[in-house]
């Protein structure tokens, strides 16, 4: 297990940065996701900390020492990359022994490494066949074991499950969250897809334009978004926004004027803004209740309705021309074309955004 310690960290390519002083400190064991959309320097950042790509400025900390000038090899590190990067001609023991090999590794120290690797990720079946012979979520394995072999510091995933399925990518995340389990070492996992984040990580780092947005648990990130940004990434389906203007607001609670109509109060720390300003209510799919047409905080048309069996889905438009989606649990009578009034959640449920700076206000519990 390592601790892994990250101070002001800027990439530049050329006169174009990338990443923007980025601070984190990861603890010892911890199973951290690096999560953003394409192009926000999630890879890049786990590129430099791998020591593949050099840092601009800043500092790289493992255990305390700086690794800035430490070539990759000698970090105690070990990446799993999107591709799988084996070796076509070898066989899945070759392929996990082969690095041992190259430093020098004593023969019996490789095969109890391999065999103890094969046996953890259940491929012992696997071992003298060759990459070409496998399914994705085999050569995965294999590119996993690969890794493990080398009795790492720290773990580096770059997107490992994007090639899969969506079968195999739930079921390569439980054997990944498992391995964890197990081996108890600091793992940082890259993606961009913020279910694998908010199933796996002990604590997700969203990024966007190189730039660290927020930093926790991922229910915290889930209930209590630091601003715009975050709230619309996490959570599947996103956190509708809708447009307002502040009628009130003080240390302890703001009211809101919706443009789809209707008077909101939600407990925030709001004595910062002042009437007049524009506002975003976010308010989560599934804290919206439908009731009967005229009543409620809102109207909403009805577009579409997906039946899921065991959830439905509601997608429809707000007298101002704004879309919003409700989550139900189990199934629904509401069809397309209804017009259905809404209870826009408990107050406590609600979140309020400054418009201009997509700053969240802190919610009060």
């Amino acid at each position: 297990m390592a601790t892994l310690t990250l101070r002001s960290v800027t990439k530049s390519f050329g006169p174009a940065r990338v990443i923007h002083g980025i601070d984190l400190e990861i603890g010892h064991g911890e199973f951290i996701v690096f999560v953003g959309p394409s192009g926000c320097g999630k890879s890049t950042l786990l590129r430099m900390i791998a020591g593949l790509e050099s840092v601009t400025t800043g500092a790289v900390e493992i255990d305390g020492q700086v690794v800035n000038d430490i070539p990759a090899a000698e970090r105690g590190l070990a990446m799993v990359f999107q591709s799988y990067a084996l070796y076509p001609h070898m066989s899945v023991r070759q392929n996990l022994s082969f690095g041992l090999e190259n430093i020098r590794t004593p023969k019996p120290e490789i095969a109890r490494r391999v065999a103890e690797a094969a046996r953890m990720l259940r491929m012992e079946h696997l071992l003298e066949r060759r990459p070409g012979q496998l399914s994705g979520g085999q050569r995965q394995r294999v590119a996993i074991g690969r890794a493990v072999v080398r009795e790492p510091k720290i773990f580096l995933f770059d997107e490992p499950l994007s090639n899969l399925d969506a079968e195999l990518r739930v079921q390569m995340r439980v054997e990944i969250g498992n391995l964890h389990q197990r081996l108890g070492n600091t793992m940082i996992y890259v993606t961009h897809d913020q279910v694998e984040a908010m199933t796996m990580a002990d604590r997700i780092a969203v990024l966007k334009d190189g730039r660290l947005e927020q930093f926790g648990r991922p229910l915290d990130l889930y209930n209590h978004p630091a601003n715009l940004f975050v709230a619309g990434f996490i959570g599947s389906p996103r956190m509708n926004f809708l447009k307002g203007t502040l009628e009130a607001a003080d240390a302890r609670s703001a009211t809101v004027a919706l443009a789809a109509g209707g008077r909101l109060a939600l407990p925030c720390e709001a004595g910062a803004a002042k009437p007049g300003d524009a506002v975003t209510l976010g308010i989560r799919p599934e804290h919206i209740t439908p009731i009967e047409a005229g009543q409620g905080d809102a109207t909403l048309a009805v577009q579409v309705t997906e039946q899921l069996g065991g959830e439905s889905y509601l997608h429809g438009t707000l007298a101002s021309g704004e879309t919003l989606t409700i989550r139900l649990p189990g199934q629904t009578r509401v069809r397309r074309g209804e017009t259905i009034g809404l209870r826009l959640g408990e107050p406590a449920a609600r979140r309020l955004f400054d418009s201009a700076s997509g700053a969240a206000y802190p919610a009060l519990s």
